[in-house]
């Protein structure tokens, strides 16, 4: 579904990503792990090219995207649903309104019909008693599974997480993490960048290691957490498990 072919990305003489290949096929779990500043926020963005790459290809189902003008590039964006750090909702509409609007806007939607699907995906995230409510009464723990279920709401075919519980209390991030585990079991598509060890031991088929703009070392949960090869990887571990 996309291969990453030697993508790179400067923001001046600063080389955040130094020339990283990856393959993420159709119904599989990827989980990128690695110390902060490593460019794993930076790589997720440019997979739907949030971010311009300074050089490389990008292709997603079989077109690269560096080389698509704008429009079709918006198309292409319909089916990459992306979660953000911060919840990014509405703040002026309602739990169903935020749902609503990308589906009958960009995809012509009838107001019956975008309603059906926002309950359906509400029930799924357990916030269909909240379809009135405004993200200001939720708390942040809500606010990001609407958030999950707005970007479910465009029938995407890949969903993109950047640190999806960063920005929670700890005792709010199980809930998220527990939506995105149920979405994985389900067969979609997903690239996870995240800090939480046990999810990514629990829920991904591949996890790639990230430090100093590349990949260091992808394998299986079980190969990267009980036998790492690489020496940056062992080292990240050791700290991070320590904890």
């Amino acid at each position: 579904m996309l291969k990453v072919e030697n993508l790179k990305k400067a923001f001046g003489k600063n080389e955040v990503l130094t020339g990283i290949d990856g393959v993420v096929n159709s119904g599989q779990v990827i989980v990128v792990i690695g110390p902060s500043g490593g460019g794993k926020s930076t790589f997720l963005r440019c997979l739907n090219l949030l971010e311009n790459p300074t050089s490389g290809k990008i292709a997603f189902e079989g077109q690269d995207l560096t080389q698509l003008p704008e429009k079709k590039l918006d198309d292409i964006r319909e089916k990459m649903g992306m979660v953000f750090q911060s919840f990014n909702l509405f703040s002026n509409m309602n739990v169903m309104d935020n749902l609503t609007l990308a589906p009958k806007r960009v995809k012509g939607e009838d107001e019956a019909q975008a309603q059906k699907k926002a309950l359906e995906l509400l029930e799924r995230v357990g916030l269909a008693e909240k379809k009135d409510a405004f993200p200001e009464s939720l708390s942040g723990g809500q606010q990001q599974r609407v958030a999950i279920a707005r970007a479910l709401a465009m029938d995407p075919d890949v969903m993109l997480f950047d640190e999806p519980t960063s920005a929670l209390d700890p005792e709010m991030v199980g809930e998220v993490l527990k939506v995105m585990q149920d979405l994985a079991h389900s067969g979609m598509t997903m690239v996870v960048v995240t800090h939480e060890m046990g999810f990514a031991r629990q829920v991904a088929d591949e996890v790639w290691f990230m430090d100093g703009g590349d990949i260091a070392e992808k394998g299986t949960p079980e190969q990267i957490f009980e036998h790492p090869q690489n020496e940056r990887t062992k080292d990240f571990l050791s700290r991070i498990l320590a904890q």
